[in-house]
């Protein structure tokens, strides 16, 4: 009885020691996130002006940025984009503006990203991708066609084992957006790198009844 109460009292000690050194949300902060949900813009150049920190965190660690992508509010996002915003800061599921931007397709506020220079276009999502295997995934072939204009890595393979070209395949429906994005991707170099299976992106296109795709990946002589 003597060891539990010794360990739940440290474990109280730790909470208090962990909630004093968390930095307090002010009122500022609080409209920020609020304002970039909402896309109220003159509210939040006011609270910018004001000095709300930019990248105070909400309770799923999300900075204002970040809120202002999700909601789509581009030009709240341009907003703090140049007030210094981190493009890379995590939340608590791993997405940051940058990967979410390139994960749902925000076009415009994915090209204010890019034009920082501040975009770790090595960074990856809560699954072990980068920015292009998403945009692929989710059938964004403007996306797929910006991120390629950039360094980043067109065949990093994820914790699934699978590349943006095998996404664009496996888990899209082989209508013409997906059949662009093959084409993007293969224009661009993309290798025909198997899965863990060892399938290719033309085995999975001819498994799945894909024959357009297949008809992509075959005439550029891609397995």
């Amino acid at each position: 009885m003597l060891v539990l109460t010794r360990l739940l009292t440290m474990v109280l000690v730790a909470m208090v020691s962990a909630a004093s050194l968390a930095p307090a949300e002010s009122g500022e902060e609080v409209m920020l996130h609020e304002a970039a949900a909402d896309g109220d813009v003159e509210r939040t150049r006011q609270l910018l002006a004001s000095g709300a920190a930019v990248d105070m965190r909400d309770g799923a660690r999300r900075t204002p940025l970040l809120i202002a992508v999700q909601a789509d509010q581009a030009e709240v996002a341009r907003l703090l984009i140049e007030a210094g915003a981190d493009v890379n800061a995590k939340d608590a599921i791993e997405d940051t503006p940058f990967l979410y931007a390139g994960a749902e397709g925000r076009n415009g506020i994915l090209r204010h990203i890019l034009a920082t220079g501040k975009a770790d276009l090595k960074d990856t999502n809560r699954y072990g991708g980068v920015a292009l295997i998403p945009a692929a995934h989710h059938g964004h072939p403007e996306t797929v066609r910006i991120l390629l204009e950039t360094a980043i890595d067109i065949d990093h393979v994820n914790d699934l084992g699978w590349t943006a070209l095998l996404e664009a395949v496996i888990l899209g429906d082989g209508g013409p957006v997906y059949q662009e994005i093959v084409r993007l991707l293969i224009d661009a170099g993309a290798k025909p790198i198997a899965d863990r299976g060892g399938r290719t992106p033309l085995d999975h296109a001819r498994s799945l009844g894909f024959g357009e795709i297949a008809a992509i990946l075959e005439g550029q002589g891609r397995g």
